[in-house]
C-alpha cells in the first residue's frame, strides 16, 4: 500500500510539473518579446536604447517611450525588431489571405452561368 501511494504522489508531481512547463511555454510563445525603448535614441550601429517600462506606461515621462517587439538585445540596446505588435498565428498556410480559397460566391473562381 505504501508503494502505491508513493507512485501516485510522484506521478502527480510529474503531471503537475508538466502542466507548469506547458503553461510557461504557452505564455512565452503567445506574448512576443517586448521592451520599452526611447524612440529618440536610435543609432545605426546600436538600434534603440532600452529604458524602464514606466516610460511606456505613462505619458508623464521625459522619455518618448514606446513598446518595441522582437529584435536582439545587446548591452542595453535593441535592434532588428518592430514597433508593430506581431499578429497571433492560427497555423494557416501563411499566404496573403491566410487560408485556402475553395471557390464559392465572390471568389472569382469557377464559371459564370449563361
Amino acid at each position: 500500500m505504501a508503494d502505491t501511494r508513493r507512485q501516485l504522489r510522484s506521478g502527480a508531481v510529474v503531471l503537475g510539473g508538466m502542466g507548469l512547463l506547458a503553461s510557461a511555454l504557452t505564455a512565452c510563445s503567445s506574448d512576443p518579446d517586448k521592451r520599452c525603448v526611447d524612440r529618440d535614441s536610435y543609432t545605426f550601429s546600436k538600434g534603440y536604447k532600452v529604458v524602464s517600462d514606466k516610460n511606456c506606461k505613462s505619458a508623464k515621462t521625459s522619455v518618448d517611450g514606446a513598446w518595441y517587439y522582437g529584435g536582439k538585445k545587446k548591452s542595453g540596446w535593441v535592434d532588428g525588431g518592430s514597433f508593430t505588435k506581431p499578429h497571433k498565428s492560427s497555423g494557416g498556410s501563411g499566404g496573403s489571405h491566410g487560408g485556402v480559397d475553395r471557390g464559392g460566391f465572390g471568389s472569382g473562381h469557377g464559371t459564370s452561368g449563361g
